[in-house]
């Protein structure tokens, strides 16, 4: 019998080793799985690379497992916000990497690993820094019908951590609105996937032509409780 149901998060967390690259769904604050990333900060997994869209809000999420000290490289599209206070903090000490990404090719750098791709040409970043690999190298780029692309490979994860709204024993997930945003391709790019839900079905209730994220890609659903904060309908309702 397919039961992927974890009885906790540090259950479901057990096997996340030192230097995994780590992917986290979420768009701001909406769909960060916020309790997941404090198993992993509770874990003690070090030397992490992370994939996510921001580097982290305030003091909670990514910034706390920046704060940590946990997290060696920071691939993502939006790294300064108002609040990003940590990030910056570590990055300008020169305590963390940063490698930053356009966020269309975020996505399909994600989705193409899932999907079994080996590389893509995207106009995105064409002519710019962003055209140039991590070591100052450039990237390949070709001219397709009058117009110029540069050449980008997939970013596989050890590990993904995202936030579904309700899902089953066999992992498949549904999302609620926004909260859904990076999800669905970061849980098809990693090795080993854990989900959190708030709300654990029976197989058979969840509408096939509802569910987003099959789980063919997910390895642990844990189910967590929803906070007063995200019942209101405040920042972190997603």
């Amino acid at each position: 019998m397919i039961d992927k149901i974890a009885a906790s998060v540090a259950e479901a967390l057990a096997g996340v080793k030192d230097g995994a690259t780590v992917l986290i769904g979420g768009f701001g604050t909406a769909g960060v799985p916020a309790e997941l990333i404090e198993g992993l900060i509770a874990q003690g997994a070090r030397e992490l690379t992370l994939v996510c869209n921001n580097a982290g809000n305030g003091e909670h999420g990514i910034a706390a497992l920046l704060k940590a000290g946990r997290v060696r490289k920071i691939i993502c599209s939006f790294p300064r916000q108002a609040d990003s206070h940590v990030f910056d903090g570590l990055y300008r000490a020169g305590k963390v990497e940063l490698e930053l990404v356009p966020q269309g090719n975020l996505a399909e750098r994600m989705r193409a690993a899932g999907a079994g791709v080996g590389a893509f040409f995207t106009p995105t970043g064409f002519g710019t820094e962003l055209a140039l690999n991590p070591d100052g190298s450039p990237k390949e780029t070709r001219r397709i019908n009058g117009r110029d692309y540069v050449l980008e490979y997939p970013i596989h994860g050890d590990v993904a951590l995202v936030k579904a709204e309700r899902g089953d024993r066999w992992g498949n997930l549904t999302y609620r609105m926004a909260a859904r945003n990076f999800g669905p391709v970061v849980a098809m790019a990693a090795r080993f996937t854990v989900a959190s839900v708030h709300e654990v079905v029976e197989l058979g209730q969840l509408d096939p032509e509802a569910i987003v994220t099959p789980g063919i890609f997910v390895s642990r659903v844990v189910q967590v409780p929803r906070t007063a904060t995200q019942a209101g309908g405040f920042k972190n309702t997603a």
